[in-house]
């Protein structure tokens, strides 16, 4: 099998981008809401979690459609971006936010179930020393939960490096700007004499989806040869 192309390069390293900036930019937001839904009881809490999952129900053409109705050129939040001069819709920068809206619900999902897993003893007795709420979730809840965000930023940027359907219906599939691996390999199947570059592009997908896929085992199960040395 040939080498990438100097497209496909360039599509793989803005998989890669949006992939890592989508993680990034999506995780305090992940933190506080996981933090929400773990540690509060509130009105609303049900419709909030239910919100929450819709990226994962809904077809991910309709979220790039809603995506586009938010932030296009006449949406709400486009116009507010546009009057200080930040775009989004058809740029780089938009495909962040469609994989960055697919990956949260995973994201949320696993780093909740971190903050579930804390022994709220802990917490209660950080507390009778004097701890206030903010030290006690910096100093106990958030180091005993970096298992389970590790393994949940892997399994958002595994989302977010597939993303396809959200991200042409926002974006659209525009050469060194929103032009993604799935896009490129979508691309390649309607081109004549393309399959090819489907093939290389599938295995390379294929070994990112697998090493993600191991480390997000290894980070929340732990190392096997840690939990050898430890029984």
């Amino acid at each position: 099998m040939s080498a990438l192309t100097a497209d496909e390069w360039q599509a793989l390293a803005l998989s890669l981008r949006v992939g890592l900036l989508s993680v990034v930019g999506a995780l305090p937001f992940a933190l506080a809401l996981a933090w929400l839904l773990s540690r509060k009881r509130f009105p609303g809490r049900l419709l909030l979690e239910a919100v929450l999952f819709l990226p994962l129900i809904l077809p991910p053409v309709v979220t790039g459609y809603a995506l586009l109705a938010l932030f296009g050129q006449h949406g709400p939040l486009g116009e507010l971006l546009g009057s200080i001069g930040i775009v989004v819709a058809f740029r780089w920068t938009g495909a962040v936010i469609a994989a960055a809206v697919m990956g949260f619900p995973l994201l949320v999902l696993s780093i909740r179930v971190a903050f579930d897993n804390v022994d709220r003893r802990l917490e209660a007795a950080a507390e009778t020393l004097g701890a206030g709420a903010w030290r006690r979730f910096a100093t106990i809840t958030l180091p005993l939960s970096l298992r389970g965000i590790a393994a949940g930023c892997v399994l958002a940027f595994a989302r977010a490096f597939g993303e396809f359907g959200a991200t042409i219906s926002f974006v659209s599939n525009i050469p060194g700007e929103t032009r993604t691996l799935p896009i490129a390999i979508y691309e390649l199947l309607n081109t004549p004499g393309g399959m090819a570059g489907v093939h290389r592009l599938a295995l390379v997908a294929l070994i990112i989806a697998l090493a993600a896929s191991a480390a997000a085992t290894l980070v929340a199960g732990g190392a096997p040869w840690r939990r050898a040395r430890d029984d």
